[in-house]
């Protein structure tokens, strides 16, 4: 039963809904007695129409009643008015704990705060002998003044009820022969222990195992156990090891991958055995670090390191394309050595021009070194300055200054690239320097530098290119192309320019500056003749696979291409990005959020991204999560197309409508724009609104837009005109269509018998 503004529940006046969920509906209210605002949950009618069942449930409230904690919300009484059975209980204003989950994670002070009281909350309920038996960020507040407040103790043995399962959706698992009698295995399974997805007896310890799991989750931003449907995650969670936390975020301290590590344990007498234990050691963590004790690992115990844009110091300023291209080219070659952990260009280059000092931008970016340098260029000759910094002290590891001839320059690119893997691998790897260091680093750096050019002047024609393909401006994407067609005709085994050729022609197509087959047919050849070139060049799959998802819809092969491009250079932030979107594209959300999570490490001051990982996120039905990522991303890019948009979809599905249509008129991009306020407005009720915009979307925009034309009558429920526009993009080979498995807005056509059918003629089936 639904319960409306004004209804009366004996002296408790209900003020507006707070949310519903398999433990009931939540309602603010109004306690007339005492003049109070208090919080009402409505029981499901199954628990109330069972006698035995709303016993069992009285009895176990008077216990958890007995929980006095701050960090326990309190439950006042269980009451019945008009035959509605309902609990009243302390309301706290705030956000839930999944809110607060952010790609990458927590800082680890502000995780330790949350952690240490969330277990004070366990360490009071459990010796009181109340177990949760759902714990998870749903069921965590955290209040407007930073306090944490943990929701339903007890309440899922009350309950015995249908909880959600990890895609959002209620599920009930059933259990023959359940040790206990209960028929039902209650939680969130993502967040259970492996004893309790078996339908075993349990303890406090199967709390501590999900308390494992949301410390994982804070710590890293994603979860220790994953799959694309519950089952998957059940298996994940019965079956495999997580990746230690240290791997994930450097900063960690050891002691803290331990703890969680405890708590994940699979079998409870080998997990941590009490909440107390883990608040002592956590809380013991704590003063370690505010007393800045040894043992709190840093970027400076990994092996990582940042390039930044060298400085310009030719009399003239067009030569700066030179300078930024030699630093790219360095921090090319350097992320595809093993062991090291380079930093995109997008968020390295980010620091071009700044008074920044170096602490401040290794914090930022969470390396230990800084790789920057000069670049003073006099016709043919060139003066290349360049050190290398320890973030933690700005010491010198090592420096250098080569005056030479520019055909010299890849010899200087080469001896800068060794002299950097060798610093490095003995400053952090331990590897002691000597002729068997120089030689290793040579065959890496050589292997690592196929597909570049051997022709100086063709070497400076690709700099320009690149350095033109950085505005994405058609005037500057045609004088790319220019100078590219130029670097491969003086060096036609130049594999890196044909592929890079290839990107500015699909570039072109997709914005709409060139016909879209002609386009797509030109990208395709040129990164084609780069693997003939090069067959081991990871930037040519990863362009190849990505014309073959967004204009051949082969999808098949985008996934081949992009597993190998993965293999090639697996701590390129690009191709992540492109096989997490691939994922994202193929319906495998977990799996695109953990590629996109991953990108957004290498590259964490990346809008594009943050951007990509929203989306997964959102498609998945995490909203709070894709709400994070969205903002950062905006951050980042404030005028990036589409995320404003998609942003305002994100708030919608969180139930706050009119700051969704705020957001979404703030979309800078046209098509978007009205694209999104359609969906809003529909939502809405307002539908003459959304009517009215989706015209303009239709009249403006049908040519380039057909897709999410089709979206929008597929977010109003109108299946038949969705499918007509999903044809028209299909005939048109829109590059949007690639997404229609995906997309959250044409779900409302998954029961048609047309829906599969159009996916087998994507290739998309199964």
């Amino acid at each position: 039963m639904t319960l409306t503004s004004g209804t009366r529940l004996g002296t408790y006046e209900i003020l507006g809904p707070l949310g519903a969920g398999g433990m009931g509906e939540v309602y603010r209210a109004r306690d007339t007695r005492l003049g109070r605002e208090i919080a009402i949950k409505v029981l499901p009618a199954e628990v109330a129409a069972s006698p035995e069942r709303l016993s069992r449930f009285e009895r176990e409230a008077r216990t958890v009643a007995g929980l006095n904690h701050p960090n326990i919300v309190t439950l006042y009484s269980v009451d019945d008015e008009n035959d509605i059975r309902f609990l009243t209980m302390e309301l706290v204003e705030g956000q839930t704990l999944s809110h607060l989950v952010a790609p990458g994670g927590l800082p680890l002070p502000r995780l330790l705060d949350l952690a240490i009281a969330l277990t004070d909350a366990l360490v009071a309920a459990h010796e009181k002998g109340v177990i949760h038996r759902d714990l998870k960020p749903g069921n965590v507040m955290v209040t407007r003044e930073g306090r944490v407040k943990v929701l339903d103790f007890g309440l899922a043995k009350m309950m015995d009820a249908e909880l959600p399962n990890a895609d959002g959706a209620d599920v009930t698992i059933t259990v023959d022969g359940h040790p206990s009698g209960e028929s039902h295995v209650v939680g969130t399974v993502p967040y259970m222990a492996p004893e309790q997805l078996r339908g075993e007896a349990i303890d406090a310890r199967s709390d501590l195992f999900s308390l494992g799991v949301i410390l994982f989750e804070l710590a890293t931003g994603r979860r220790p156990f994953t799959g694309d449907s519950g089952a998957e995650v059940t298996s994940s969670i019965l079956r495999d090891t997580p990746e230690p936390l240290s791997r994930l975020r450097a900063d960690l301290p050891t002691d803290l991958e331990r703890v969680v590590s405890r708590c994940l344990e699979k079998n409870p007498r080998e997990r941590i055995q009490s909440a107390l234990d883990v608040n002592n050691e956590l809380r013991r963590l704590r003063r370690v670090l505010e007393r800045g004790e040894a043992g709190m690992p840093s970027p400076d115990k990994v092996a990582s390191i940042a390039v930044l844009p060298f400085v310009n110091r030719s009399a003239s300023p067009d030569d700066e394309y030179f300078s930024d291209g030699l630093a790219d080219e360095l921090l090319n070659v350097l992320s595809k050595i093993n062991g090291l952990r380079v930093i995109a260009r997008t968020s390295a280059f980010r620091f071009k021009g700044t008074k920044e000092d170096v602490s401040t931008i290794g914090r930022k970016l969470n390396v230990a070194t800084l790789l920057d340098g000069s670049v003073r260029k006099a016709g043919n000759r060139i003066r290349v300055s360049v050190q290398l910094v320890r973030v933690s002290d700005s010491s010198h590891l090592w420096s250098e200054t080569y005056d030479r001839t520019l055909e010299d320059i890849f010899a200087v690119q080469d001896d800068i690239a060794q002299s950097v893997v060798k610093e490095l691998r003995s400053a952090f790897l331990g590897e002691q320097p000597g002729s068997d260091a120089t030689s290793a680093a040579k065959a890496e750096v050589a292997q690592a530098v196929k597909g570049r050019g051997t022709d100086p002047e063709a070497h400076r024609l690709f700099l320009v290119a690149r350095h033109l393909l950085d505005r994405y401006t058609p005037a500057d994407t045609e004088k790319a192309i220019g100078y590219l067609k130029e670097t491969v005709a003086r060096d036609p085994h130049y594999a890196l320019a044909w592929a890079e050729l290839g990107v500015a022609y699909e570039g072109e197509a997709d914005r709409g500056w060139a016909p879209l087959a002609e386009g797509y047919a030109r990208a395709r050849e040129a990164i084609n003749r780069a693997l003939v070139l090069d067959p081991d060049l990871p930037e040519g799959h990863a362009y190849l696979g990505s014309i073959q998802m967004n204009g051949d819809f082969d999808f098949r092969g985008a996934e081949a291409s992009f597993a190998r491009a993965v293999e090639l250079a697996p701590g390129n932030p690009k191709v992540l990005r492109a096989a997490g979107v691939l994922a994202y594209t193929l319906g495998r959300f977990e799996r695109a959020s953990d590629l996109l999570r991953r990108s957004v490490e290498q590259d964490p001051l990346s809008a594009a991204s943050y951007h990509n990982l929203g989306f997964a996120l959102h498609s998945s039905d995490r909203f709070a999560e894709a709400d994070t990522a969205f903002r950062k991303a905006l951050e980042l890019g404030p005028q990036r197309s589409l995320t404003r948009a998609t942003l305002s979809l994100t708030v919608l599905a969180q139930g706050r409508g009119e700051e969704a249509l705020a957001e979404a008129a703030r979309e800078p991009e046209e098509w978007a724009r009205f694209w999104a306020l359609a969906i809003v407005h529909h939502a809405l009720g307002r539908q003459a609104e959304s009517d009215a915009e989706l015209d303009v979307l239709i009249a403006q925009f049908a040519q380039d837009s057909a897709f999410q034309i089709a979206e929008v009558h597929g977010a109003r429920g109108e299946v038949d005109r969705a499918f007509e526009w999903l044809e028209r993009s299909y005939a048109q080979r829109d590059p949007g269509l690639a997404y229609v498995k995906a997309s959250p807005r044409l779900r409302s056509l998954h029961g048609d018998p047309r829906w599969g059918g159009f996916l087998k003629k994507m290739g998309l089936e199964g």
